[in-house]
């Protein structure tokens, strides 16, 4: 309701859910509640800077002899909503011509202020870019929602007659409170609260609501209730002597904490999810970002995704963007003995900017060892055929290095062959000591191997980083770890990009590797495949 009264002042919404009925439910109850007539606007994936921005219309331009214009898909909305699918893959720079037409509420000097809805379907950390969500009042998780619970009625809050003195510094104690970093977020929660209260002064009730749906889902640590201070803390210093005596004599008026229950109430309102990682300790969502399946390079072959001014004798020419640069100087240029209905000189000439993508090869390199083996290595082994069903349309590559017993070997060399794969991981067997360092070397010389071909390696290493076998095959902690240290120093000096999965019972025991090897570290004891493959393809 709130977003339907005004899409553009509250910015939009994150709505983090699968597509199914329950979210199209959600779309449906907003578009319902705008006025008739409001703009309304899918974000195609893909989409150009003229088709989003506006820019020339070509064949309007050519067909009058002189400049037209078109407005973009941002100025059609002006008023209305746009919604972006998939928005966790939304490339960084249709990202930031977004976060822009946010702030100033123009697009190419037409008037294109809207509300954006974040579609996001990424799984585990799997996110939106922050820089365009933390400029959306709403962030919204319909997974643990079913469709019975669509036509639910919705909870009105009971107005507080009582008017709150200071609002906005209530709100911003909050946001520090919850370690919400950013100003907008409390902005963005006054205007909800400025809305909720209509024409009745700000109270109470309407500072908690609008905490619980803006600062809320933004929290980054649990608030921890004050500490009852001491009565010598409390009393203040003797004024001098001289002050003594003056009644009018002003003083530092001190900051007043945040209400005690107003913020128990927000506490409550922080998501399921969030609130277990912040209990935990752990990290936030991270963005999604552009090209994490692999990597791009500039190619004279490939996908175009722009063009340049240059020579088309050293690339391809790009007729569109050369008659787009020549049509707004027409005019100019027919004037004399010039005959020529379209006059292109040669600062109009484009060519195309082509781009293709890296193979990148994943090279899995797993503990087979100790009595949780067997747990682990089917872990292990839904990962690798989940990614590699992927690699069909990636064209990507998938490899094992187990380690077990004495020494590692090579399962699975680099392939993007299902059946390969199956044939290579159904007879891996497990137990046996930790060679943790004969590991880590194995996958070494595999992604060496892989980057001499062209192709970009990327090393997963899941293990609970207890080393007990050296390189020689002689067993003992202390030289079994000094040396997974020193082959971990080595793969961070190839410069080689690593993941490490601490599969331990307890965590943490893989870290002091993952810190060596300067890899991502995340901790997933009892992983599934599917949970394991999302956690692959976020991170790296």
């Amino acid at each position: 309701m709130l977003l339907a009264a005004d899409p553009a002042a509250f910015g939009g919404a994150v709505v983090r859910a699968p597509p199914g009925p329950v979210r199209e439910r959600w779309l449906e109850t907003l578009r319902a509640a705008l006025p008739p007539g409001t703009p309304w606007r899918r974000l195609p994936p893909a989409i150009g800077d003229d088709s989003l921005l506006g820019g020339l219309d070509l064949a309007a331009t050519l067909a009058a002899g002189r400049a037209i214009t078109r407005a973009g898909l941002l100025a059609q909305a002006d008023g209305g909503i746009v919604v972006v699918p998939m928005a966790e893959r939304l490339p960084p720079g249709t990202a930031s011509r977004l976060a822009a037409a946010l702030d100033t509420g123009t697009a190419s000097d037409r008037p294109a202020r809207f509300g954006l809805i974040l579609l996001d379907e990424g799984e585990a950390d799997e996110t939106v870019a922050e820089a365009l969500a933390d400029r959306l009042a709403f962030r919204i998780d319909l997974g643990g929602v079913g469709i019975g619970d669509c036509d639910a009625a919705p909870a009105d809050a009971e107005p507080d007659a009582a008017a709150e003195p200071d609002p906005l510094g209530t709100l911003c104690r909050l946001a520090e409170a919850l370690g919400v970093d950013s100003l907008r977020g409390p902005i963005l929660a006054a205007r909800v609260a400025r809305w909720l209260a209509a024409d009745r002064p700000v109270g109470t009730a309407e500072i908690t609501a609008a905490a619980r749906l803006v600062l809320a889902p933004r929290a980054t640590r649990l608030p921890t209730p004050e500490e009852p201070r001491t009565e010598e803390a409390e009393a203040p210093p003797p004024p001098p002597a001289e002050d003594r005596d003056a009644p009018d004599a002003a003083e530092p008026a001190e900051a007043e904490p945040a209400d005690a229950c107003v913020l128990e109430a927000v506490r409550a309102a922080i998501p399921a999810g969030l609130l277990d990682q912040l209990m935990a300790g752990g990290a936030r969502l991270s963005a999604a970002k552009a090209g994490r399946a692999g990597q791009f390079a500039a190619a004279r072959t490939g996908r175009p995704i722009g063009s340049r001014r240059g020579d088309p004798r050293r690339g391809r020419l790009d007729l569109l963007a050369t008659l787009r640069a020549a049509a707004p100087w027409q005019a100019l240029r027919r004037g004399g003995e010039e005959t020529r209905r379209l006059v292109v000189r040669r600062d109009d000439l484009r060519i195309r900017i082509l781009r293709q993508r890296t193979e990148t090869t994943t090279v899995f390199c797993v503990d087979a060892s100790g009595s949780a083996a067997l747990e682990r290595l089917a872990e292990a082994k839904g990962a690798v055929e989940l990614l590699l069903a992927e690699a069909y349309v990636r064209r990507d590559r998938v490899a094992l290095v187990a380690f077990r017993g004495t020494g590692a070997e090579l399962v699975l060399p680099p392939t993007r062959s299902l059946t390969r794969a199956k044939r290579g991981l159904s007879g891996l067997p497990g137990g046996g000591g930790t060679p943790l360092a004969a590991g880590i070397d194995a996958a070494l010389g595999v992604a060496l191997g892989v980057r001499r071909t062209g192709s970009r390696p990327v090393i997963v290493l899941l293990t609970d980083g207890r080393a007990n076998v050296a390189r020689s095959g002689e067993g003992g902690r202390a030289r079994a770890g000094a040396e997974a240290l020193q082959a971990a120093r080595a793969l961070r000096a190839a410069g080689l990009p690593a993941l490490v999965i601490d599969t331990g019972a307890r965590g943490e025991g893989a870290r002091a590797v993952a810190e060596a090897m300067a890899a991502r570290y995340l901790i997933l004891p009892r992983a599934d495949a599917g949970r394991l493959s999302a956690a692959v393809r976020a991170a790296l």
